[in-house]
């Protein structure tokens, strides 16, 4: 069973990795080439941080700048983010160049936080998150159900409304998440461009989501 999961971790894994290299040659047959793509990737705390370097560890260089938004007390993410791009660059020089960048944003919620005030803190986070976003402008927005997405995708997608630049989305829901969807996803399942579920169950509820196995 175990070499099963491990085999099914290791497609997953090539599946997401192929689709995002796909977004980019697609995405690449512009006038003038482009040799990089600048990813923003949100991280929440605890194992949502983890998920997503897990994620990110078999991009490629061509996904760089790599811009990190995190919530604004969680250090500990921002240690881990800098110890993965260390390591990153212990392995292939190549990916210190442009290096990564890590912003912080307030949390829109936080533990026990009464659905009342967690309406103003996420205004107040997507108030921040929206400079910050324009400001990057990235290619790709990649999360993972950390309520910090919430609006940072809000504010790109505003970029594309407002003709700025569009912003592509990629969601993929968390590992823990088996026979439900995170408040995230079941928010942003409506607006992001690739909503990748990785249980079974998940893709039955959901038929508009992609189920590569599992990812992490």
């Amino acid at each position: 069973m175990g070499c099963v999961l491990s085999l099914a971790a290791a497609v997953g894994a090539v599946a997401v990795v192929l689709a995002l290299r796909l977004w980019l040659v697609l995405h690449s047959r512009v006038v003038v080439p482009r040799e990089s793509v600048s990813l923003m990737a949100v991280a929440g705390s605890g194992g949502h941080t983890t998920e997503l370097l897990r994620l990110l560890e078999h991009l490629s260089s061509a996904y760089s700048p790599r811009h990190y938004v995190i919530a604004d007390t969680d250090d500990i993410s921002a240690r881990k983010i800098h110890a993965f791009e260390l390591n990153r660059a212990d392995r292939d020089p190549s990916n210190m160049a442009p290096g990564h960048h890590i912003h912080r944003i307030p949390r829109s919620r936080e533990v026990q936080q009464s659905w009342l005030s967690t309406v103003l803190s996420t205004l107040h986070a997507a108030w921040l998150a929206l400079p910050l976003t324009y400001r990057v402008k990235p290619d790709l927005v990649l999360c993972n159900g950390p309520g910090t997405c919430v609006p940072v995708c809000a504010s790109a997608l505003l970029l594309g409304v407002l003709g700025i630049k569009r912003v592509t989305i990629v969601y993929v829901e968390s590992i823990c998440r088996v026979e439900h969807l995170s408040l995230s996803g079941k928010i942003l399942q409506h607006f992001c461009d690739h909503f990748v579920v990785q249980w079974p169950p998940l893709k039955k509820k959901y038929p508009k989501s992609v189920y590569l196995g599992r990812l992490v």
